[in-house]
């Protein structure tokens, strides 16, 4: 049991930072998904600030593409000796279905699938990056297929938490271990944005279609340095099946640079759209686009220098013609150099100055950061700051959304900068929904500024038709203004068993089980040989299959002789 409401069963799944169990919500009698933190990263009492402050960020973001953060926490656990440890947590919404690592692992996957399980991925990035949330760990390890196709992607957030609190890029790989799906500036430790997210997606993309990333090595370290200086191989040169234009796709989304790539989400998922209608980029447009955008082919350089360095020691080839005088050679050589001399001392001694002078401060870029990071940020540059809390539909609560001088601007030491910080979407609370008809739930989720979900029915043998049985989230959970809920509405019907054959007693008791609640009746049929010490039933007046709540079945039961 965590704090008294959450309690804990099975294991689900494992990972290297956390173990995930089947639990169950028993103040909201819902089922959940908690995640528990391993004991190393729970000992460090920075990494437990920033991972609670991280997740109840991601809490606030409710979209069909994104696995609902419920709540987080922190419970004390005591060891047998005495000594007490903290145990983090995370309560998430359930979801049943396949990881994308599983869904890979099984073998190839379809082109439109491939195709399909991206959009997802980048319509949840779309936004969580509205929302001013970069997930800094796109994985297919981190991207669930419900059984009905849809696609939800989990752990937002969690990432910052932990490369926030590592010291060095090798203690977040370390934690990671996902260097696969590094971008090239997560890979140099340099400071990352939602571009980041958006060359994670490229490379689920191009593991989708060939099966494996496009870097691979011995060491986390070996394929950083791959997603840094290496020329990935279009998928179409591994799988032939897969057409150029999303050799394009891909390649664009790779890109070292990150001013280079899809600036945002949702050109990813335009230009991926776009691969539908049939327009195919002929291989050298695709050779172009890789030399536009990674520069030479390395192994083309190798083959050339390989080619050098053979006629350099080549000593049967001779000169067919004789070459300029030596003199001319050399004073050729004297007068580059000295020209190349010259352009250095020009270039070196003309270059605009790049430091800050001692008794000057650069206000930090500290957007979307939160606000005790930001207030750090701050601290360290020698400014004071002053914070005002404003409403951002975009920003998710508790993170800067501007700040006043703007970042990039030089001012003097102890200059007071306000910092605006979000108040986070306007919230409100799922009304009372059960027992209502589905236009009444409508009309009351309207007037709390909801929106309603998809509707599903359910069996209800007490319930008539159209009457909201739950909804999800439930009754009393804070959402952001503008979320859908769904209801599970009964059907007003049961299913009907077969009980032909039944003894009329057991067919009787079947009907009326609290589960069905119809009405049996037996009908003597005199015109058919009845069963001597056994009455069974000959026949029922209705089909098995659904049939309205309550309703009468009429049982006949032969007694002839």
């Amino acid at each position: 049991m965590l704090s008294d409401r959450y309690e804990v069963g099975e294991v689900i799944g494992r990972g290297g930072m956390a173990s995930v169990y089947r639990g169950r919500d028993l103040t909201l009698g819902r089922e959940v998904a908690i995640k528990i933190l391993e004991s190393d990263l729970a000992a460090d009492a920075t990494f437990r600030t920033r991972f609670r402050l991280e997740a109840q960020a991601a809490s606030r973001m409710s979209h069909p593409t994104i696995v609902r953060v419920y709540d987080a926490g922190e419970d004390v656990e005591t060891d047998a000796d005495g000594t007490t440890r903290a145990v983090p947590y995370i309560v998430m919404e359930l979801v049943s279905g396949q990881t994308l690592k599983e869904i890979i692992a099984a073998g190839p996957v379809s082109i439109d699938d491939a195709i399909h399980y991206t959009d997802g991925i980048l319509e949840a990035l779309e936004y969580s990056h509205r929302a001013g949330v970069v997930h800094r760990d796109i994985k297919p390890g981190n991207v669930m297929v419900t059984s009905a196709g849809q696609v939800k992607v989990m752990d937002f957030g969690i990432a910052r938490a932990v490369s926030d609190s590592s010291s060095t890029v090798a203690e977040t790989t370390q934690i990671l271990g996902t260097a696969a799906y590094f971008s090239p500036e997560q890979a140099k430790g340099e400071p990352v944005d939602s571009r980041a997210d958006v060359y994670s997606a490229g490379v689920v993309l191009y593991e989708l279609l060939t099966g494996r990333p496009p870097f691979r090595g011995e060491s986390p370290v070996a394929v950083a340095y791959q997603h840094v200086s290496e020329t990935p191989v279009a998928p179409s040169e591994i799988v032939d099946t897969v057409p150029r234009s999303l050799d394009a796709v891909v390649l664009r989304a790779l890109a070292k640079d990150p001013y280079q790539r899809y600036q945002d989400a949702g050109s990813f998922r335009a230009a991926l759209d776009a691969t539908r209608d049939g327009r195919t980029p002929s291989r050298k447009q695709v050779g172009a686009l890789t030399s536009e955008l990674y520069g030479a082919n390395p192994r083309q350089a190798a083959e050339t220098a390989r080619s050098l360095r053979q006629l350099s020691t080549d000593t049967t080839m001779r000169r067919t013609q004789a070459g300029p005088p030596a003199a001319w050679i050399w004073a050729g050589i004297a007068v580059i150099a000295v020209v190349l001399i010259s352009v250095l001392f020009w270039v070196l001694n003309n270059r605009p100055g790049t430091t800050v002078p001692d008794n000057a401060r650069v206000v930090p870029d500290v957007v979307t950061m939160t606000w005790d990071r930001a207030n750090e940020l701050m601290f360290e540059q020698d400014l004071d700051t002053e914070r005002l809390d404003e409403r951002n539909d975009q920003i998710a609560e508790g993170n800067v959304i501007r700040t006043d001088p703007a970042a990039g601007t030089t001012v003097a030491p102890g200059q007071l900068v306000k910092v605006y910080v979000s108040t986070g979407q306007k919230m409100s609370t799922v009304p009372t929904l059960a027992g209502l008809s589905t236009d009444a739930a409508t009309t009351a989720l309207t007037s709390a500024g909801l929106t309603l979900g998809a509707v599903t029915t359910r069996n209800d043998p007490d319930l008539t038709a159209d009457t909201v049985i739950s909804a999800d989230p439930a009754e009393g959970s804070e959402i952001a203004v503008g979320s859908a809920v769904n209801l599970v509405v009964a059907s007003g019907k049961v299913t009907l068993v077969d009980v032909v054959g039944y003894t009329a007693e057991a067919a009787q008791r079947a009907l009326s089980a609290d589960t069905l609640k119809l009405v049996p009746t037996i009908v003597e049929d005199p015109g058919c040989p009845a069963n001597p010490g056994r009455p069974t039933v000959a026949a029922q007046s209705l089909a098995p299959g659904d049939v309205p709540i309550h309703s009468t079945v009429e049982l006949t039961v032969c007694t002839g002789r």
